[in-house]
C-alpha cells in the first residue's frame, strides 16, 4: 500500500503565463489588500484589516507544514493574485484563496487552475480534489463545474465539490491552449 501523497511547498511553479511562487513575508500587504476588497473578499473568512495579523498568519505558513500559498503572477514576476492548496485527506487535496485582482488577464483564472491541477496530480501524487465554494459565488462554482467538479452537497452557506483524475485530465486537454505543456516545478520545499 502506497503511502498517501502530502501537500508540500515550491519556491515557483513556471506555467505558460504565469508563475505561482511561494509566499513570502513580503507579500503579506498584497494579500491583505485582497482579502479587503468589498468585492474579493465577499466570500472569504472575514478578515479585520490588520496587517501585523497577516503577517503574523504568513509566519506561521512558512513555518509549518501542510499546505502550498501561492503568489500568482506573470512572467515579469508582477503579483496577479494568490491560490493555495491545503486539507489533504487521503489522495484528495482541496484548495482556495483563489483570488485575481481586478485588471489581471480573463486567462490568469483558467492557467491557475491547470497550474494548481498540473502540480497536484503529476507532482504530488493525489488523485482527487474536494473543496467547498460559498453558494452566492455563482461565478466560481460554475467554473469548478464545468472544469468537471461534482457538487456532493450543500449547506445553507456552501456547495461543497468533488472532483477525479478523469475529469481533472479532461480538463487539462480541453483547456490546454492555456497550458500547453507541463509545468516546470523549481525549488521543491521540504514538507
Amino acid at each position: 500500500m502506497t503511502a498517501a501523497p502530502i501537500i508540500q511547498r515550491a519556491a515557483q511553479l513556471r506555467g505558460h503565463k504565469l508563475v505561482l511562487r511561494d509566499v513570502t513575508l513580503d507579500d503579506a500587504a498584497f494579500i491583505l489588500g485582497l482579502r479587503l476588497d468589498p468585492k474579493k473578499g465577499a466570500y472569504l473568512s472575514a478578515t479585520d484589516g490588520d496587517l501585523q495579523q497577516q503577517i503574523a498568519w504568513t509566519q506561521r505558513y512558512l513555518e509549518g507544514s501542510g499546505q502550498a500559498y501561492f503568489v500568482i503572477c506573470d512572467l515579469e514576476m508582477n503579483r496577479l493574485g494568490t491560490v493555495r492548496l491545503y486539507n489533504a485527506i487521503g489522495k484528495s487535496f482541496s484548495w482556495g484563496s483563489w483570488i485575481v485582482k481586478d485588471g489581471a488577464p480573463a486567462s490568469v483564472a483558467l492557467e491557475s487552475a491547470l497550474i494548481v491541477y498540473r502540480y497536484a496530480l503529476d507532482y504530488l501524487g493525489f488523485s482527487a480534489a474536494h473543496f467547498e465554494v460559498d453558494r452566492h459565488n455563482t461565478s466560481v462554482w460554475a467554473f469548478h463545474e464545468r472544469f468537471g467538479a461534482k457538487r456532493v452537497r450543500q449547506s445553507e452557506v456552501e456547495n461543497f465539490y468533488e472532483i477525479g483524475a478523469a475529469e481533472i485530465r479532461a480538463s487539462l486537454l480541453r483547456y490546454g491552449k492555456f497550458l500547453p505543456r507541463s509545468i516546470e516545478v523549481l525549488g521543491l520545499l521540504p514538507a
